[in-house]
Formats: C-alpha cells, structure tokens, sequence
C-alpha cells in the first residue's frame, strides 16, 4: 500500500462572522486564493491532480451548486480535474482530507486536492422549524438539531467540568493564540487574501489581547440561565478557508517532490447527537488502538475547540496532557472555527507547530455536529 503524504498545506486568515475581515468576500473566491497557494506550494502539475474533494458545512447559496467543481477553474487549474462536495459539518475538510487518502492508499490516485471552505457571513444557517424532521427533535428517535451550546451544558454537567476550568482554559486559548502571532509562527500557515478594498488580510480577527479571567468570569450563560457556556469560552462564528494537497510516496519520489508529513491513519465514531462534543473521545481511542500509538507518544495535538467543556471532558478521558500536548498555539475560541474549513486548519496548524519543536507524530481530532468525532494521525517527515 503507498504512503500518503501531505505535499502542502495552507489556510486563509480568519474572519468574525458578519463583522469581520471577510465579510465581502464570496467563499468560491475565497477558496480558490488558498487552493492555488496550496497547488504552487505542493511543486506539481495542477493536471496531475486525480480529483479534488471540498468539504462544507452549509452546501448551499454560494456554497452550493457543487462548489468542488465551481471552484477549479475559478483557481486557475485544469478543466479536466473533478470534483466533488462533502459535508460531515465540522470535520467537513479533514473528510475532504481522508477521502483523498484513502484513494491514494487504494492506488486509484496519486494526486489529491483537499479543502474547506465556510462563510457564515455569506451563506449563514437557514434550516427552519419548517424544515425539521419532527422525529429527529426532542422527544423523537435522535435531536439532531439540538442547540450545540446546549450539548457543551450537557458535556459540562455529565464530566463535572467547572465553569472556572472552562474560562482559565479560554483564556489559555487566546494567550497562546496571541504569542504565536506575535512570534511570526502563524503567518507561516496563513495564504494572504485580497480583499475587495484592495488590502489583504494576513492576520485572524479573533484573539483578544484584552481577554482577562476576569472579564470572562463576568460573561453571562448563553444558552441555559444557569449554565456555564458563555460567547467567552466557546467559539464564535466565522469566515475562512483551507486547502492541502496530497501525494503518493511513489510520486514523490519520482518527481521529486518534498512533503511535510505522512498520514498514518484515521477514524470517525458516532454517539448520541446530545453529548456530540465527546465525540473524539471515541475516535481517538479507535486510532491509537488501530495503530498501537499510546498517547504519551504524540508530540502535539490540534484539538478543535467548540467548547471549552467538550475539549477538557475528552482530554481528561483520553490521557492527553491539556498543558503540553494540546493546542500550543492556540485554538479555535481564540482563532474561530470556519466548520468546513477547520479539518485542514487544524492539520496546517499541527504542521507547523510539530516542524517548530522538532516534533515527529501529531494527532487532530475534532467533535462533530449531530453526534460524531474524528480523529487523523501523521507523522512529520
């Protein structure tokens, strides 16, 4: 079976949804800036490209119409390169990612283009009560368009994660975010996008350099008048994009091409959509056992942060070292959290942390929308 190795991988900026930096830009426009960055920096043939796989939370408006395809000629590849959409919400692009893998692991390419794209601001949500399925609300078989804010509650309440670790965790989140801008190591990962004013956007609209545990502790509950999820310690909503190209270790070789990391394996897992965001407990477990990884072997994490409840309640049942192993350099309460974007912007951002402290494995795992986790392991090369 061929090694699958990551060629390139890059991200957009990212923008506060319907106030922030992207607010204007339309998501075909602002996928393709990235994907031709990520095609350039992978040194090959944009026609030797196999097949191309977007992933989506909100498959519609600008973001429909099979936006994969729309998007090829749109960043200048080859008309002859397929396409295709794909939603699994927050784990969007890292399944854009793994479908790549997996074609390259069966020998049917050895070329991949994976990516991620969201815009709130453009596309939004727009699911009605109209548009429920009446047996997949409270009370039915499953509630699956239960609030996220009230899964992180529930999470919160069923792993007796405190209020005071949820916004210290915050906190740590936006600090870390902060040094990593200021050090110049985020703009390693970032693809600068014209905007229509004719500037670019180069830096995430997102961390607070304000942030304080004090200003956090004085955030009022969101989603339960007694609860503990807060707009502080959860992420906001946003704009953004990411893209990666993946290549065969028998094309590398025999074109000559560098790569920054080979995929080891990946896993998704399922469970009640009300407690979704203990997702990855289950898909990390799979994956290291699949593997024979022990968690003490993982040099960094990239751990999507939808909550902070969520991120505390699987890391503690996992093993992982909150302090040392997860989110160096922030994460996604600071950075934001693009849904169809973020796979790829946590594996871009894994890369680059595991090439700063000369580290070798690297894990990212997200929880998913409607009660799924997902996991990916690479190892630097």
């Amino acid at each position: 079976m061929p090694d699958v190795l990551i060629a390139s991988a890059t991200r957009s900026a990212i923008g506060r949804a319907k106030k922030g930096s992207l607010v204007d830009t339309r998501p075909d426009d602002l996928v393709a800036t990235v994907i031709r960055a990520a095609v350039a920096d992978a040194r090959i043939d944009p026609g030797s490209l196999d097949d191309h796989a977007l992933g989506t939370a909100y498959p519609e408006g600008r973001q429909g119409s099979n936006l994969a395809r729309r998007v090829v000629p749109l960043a200048g590849l080859p008309i002859t390169v397929p396409a295709t959409t794909v939603n699994r919400f927050c784990a969007s692009s890292l399944q854009a990612l793994r479908m790549g893998a997996h074609a390259i692991w069966s020998g049917e390419a050895h070329a991949y283009l994976a990516s991620g794209v969201e815009s709130i601001s453009q596309v939004g949500r727009t699911t009605t009560e109209h548009d429920k399925h009446p047996a997949l609300t409270a009370g039915g078989i499953a509630d699956m368009y239960i609030p996220m804010g009230l899964t992180a509650e529930r999470v919160a309440r069923e792993h007796g994660i405190s209020r005071a670790d949820m916004d210290a965790f915050a906190l740590r989140s936006h600090r870390r975010a902060i040094a990593a801008q200021d050090d110049g190591s985020t703009a390693r990962e970032i693809t600068p996008v014209p905007l229509p004013d004719g500037t670019l956007f180069t830096q995430d609209d997102g961390p607070r350099r304000d942030s304080s545990l004090e200003a956090l502790h004085g955030l009022r509950p969101v989603f339960a008048d007694d609860g503990v999820v807060t707009a502080g310690n959860a992420c906001p909503l946003n704009d953004g994009a990411a893209a990666a190209v993946l290549v065969s270790d028998v094309m590398a070789q025999n074109q000559g091409l560098a790569a920054r990391a080979r995929i080891v394996a990946t896993s998704v897992s399922g469970l009640p959509p009300e407690i979704m965001g203990v997702g990855p407990i289950e898909a990390v477990r799979k994956i290291l056992a699949a593997t024979g990884t022990a968690m003490g072997d993982i040099d960094a994490i990239e751990f999507n942060e939808a909550f902070a409840s969520q991120v505390l309640a699987s890391a503690r049942a996992t093993g992982m070292d909150i302090d040392n192993q997860v989110n160096l350099r922030g994460g996604s309460i600071a950075l934001g959290h693009p849904f169809g974007m973020s796979g790829i912007r946590l594996v871009t951002t894994l890369l680059t942390t595991l090439e700063e402290i000369d580290g070798t494995l690297g894990m990212v795992t997200l929880c998913v929308g409607g009660g799924q986790g997902m996991a990916l392991l690479l190892e630097r090369v």
